[in-house]
């Protein structure tokens, strides 16, 4: 096997260093070694390794991991491309999440295994050589793919989500509505080892309370009113496979005691019976809300937020990743000019600048909704500012021009924001149900 590229080895326990340099002479061309990270960023410009396997403690006594931190965010900003193992003897999960977050390739446990340790630093030094290729905005965009864009943020949250799919461990995805959650998890299901079944979802904002049970766990011809026929929940549909629950935030703490306990168990059993069905499930979450919190509020269960919450992604607005609001923009207009038989549709300057001055509340669920308003109202195959139809920050008032619906979206958009998204509280000082606001809510893309 021929050898390839440069390896930096940076810990301070000699015997290590000499173990790990005899190991991957035989992968790498040539391997550097530090037994302190003092010369670290000096070493990087003058010898520029492909990777860097950093140990994350270099004093006695100590084993936070605070220093492999520090000096995995110091390379990240000045050589982002390099990529990053971090070398530690404690073996903690969230501190090896916190890692990846902060941009780290993966996380090596010591005592390691030599055929493990090789793979991983020749992934890692596939990766920083492999370049990728561009992506074509103008391609064939399925309606669920995921658009990553050029953000750094977005960059981030790819590493980790290609990092994490492929295991089992459960997800919570943050952000404002309309920031692409739901296809995110779609992308974590996909590249997981369970994408050749179907992803189930539930919406547990819109669940009735009385049918929370039977929509999760299933029930028994008979067990209630109108249960005609045997039914399975979604938590058995989606055994060997992934469950994407929306809104968690959004349930009832008495129905948060019982999804805990089935999660615990790892079974459910059936309304109506009393056979307890063991299921296998990755367990993927979403919420607009700020979940913890709630969580120290008390308005959320801690230990049903420890279940769901082992790698937790926060998703950007669209506003603070403006690099990608025409890139989205095109894909959008490239899918609704074939489907409204309009080729050709182009965006104008003018019209491009009002889009990238815009806020963007409803994030990239409005940016679609623009474009397809815009395909419909515009002419001669030019999109221009009038038919987008974006009112920069004005809150219609009585004597204003708005329409009804615009009036209408505003107030629902507001008291979103009052009352945190809390779906009920909102409905009811809007004096509708749960499910007619859910209803205006997919309606006005917010």
């Amino acid at each position: 096997m021929p050898k390839k590229g440069k390896l930096l080895v940076v810990d301070d326990n000699q015997n290590i260093v000499s173990a790990v340099k005899m190991l991957t002479e035989d992968y790498f061309e040539r391997v550097i070694t530090l037994s302190s990270p003092k010369s670290l960023i000096s070493t990087i410009q003058s010898e520029s390794p492909d990777v860097l396997l950093l140990d994350m403690n270099f004093h006695a006594g100590i084993n936070t991991g605070n220093e492999g931190l520090f000096w995995l965010n110091e390379v990240g900003n000045k050589f982002p491309k390099l990529k990053v193992l971090l070398f530690t003897a404690y073996a903690d999960v969230d501190l090896a999440v916190r890692a990846m977050k902060d941009g780290a390739y993966d996380f090596v446990v010591k005592p390691w295994n030599n055929e493990k340790l090789i793979e991983t630093l020749l992934n890692a030094y596939n990766a920083a050589t492999t370049k990728s290729k561009p992506q074509k905005n103008n391609a064939a965009v399925t309606q669920n793919a995921m658009f990553w864009g050029n953000s750094p943020e977005m960059q981030r949250i790819r590493n980790i989500i290609e990092r994490v799919a492929p295991t089992d461990a459960n997800i919570l995805i943050t952000g404002e509505n309309g920031t692409g959650k739901e296809v995110l998890a779609r992308e974590i299901h996909s590249l997981s080892s369970r994408c050749n079944k179907e992803m189930i979802s539930a919406d547990m904002g819109a669940i009735p309370d009385t049918l929370f049970e039977s929509e999760l766990f299933g029930h028994k011809k008979g067990a209630f009113t109108d249960a005609h026929a045997d039914r399975i929940g979604k938590m058995e549909a989606a055994n060997n496979s992934s469950l994407f629950m929306d809104e968690i935030a959004n349930m009832p703490l008495h129905l948060q005691a019982k999804l805990l306990v089935a999660l615990q168990n790892r079974t459910i059993t059936r309304l109506g019976t009393n056979n307890a069905i063991p299921i296998d499930i990755r367990l993927i979450t979403a919420t607009n809300r700020d979940i913890l919190s709630m969580s120290e509020k008390g308005e959320f269960r801690q230990d049903l937020l420890y279940r769901i919450n082992t790698i937790h992604i926060n998703i950007p607005p669209l506003r603070n990743r403006k690099d990608d609001i025409m890139p989205l923009a095109e894909i959008f207009l490239k899918r609704l000019s074939e489907k409204y038989d309009k080729p050709n549709v182009s965006i104008s300057t003018a019209a491009e600048g009002k889009m990238l001055s815009y806020n963007w509340d409803g994030n990239i669920r409005e940016l679609q909704h623009t474009m397809e308003k815009a395909v419909i109202m515009c002419e001669d195959n030019v999109i221009n500012p009038e038919h987008l139809g974006l009112f920069h920050s004005v809150k219609p008032t009585a004597e204003s021009n708005a329409t009804l619906e615009e009036i209408e979206r505003n107030a629902i958009m507001e008291a979103m924001n009052s009352y945190d998204g809390n779906i009920t509280i909102v409905a009811q000082k809007l004096g509708v149900t749960r499910q007619t606001l859910y209803n205006k809510i997919k309606r006005y893309g917010l």
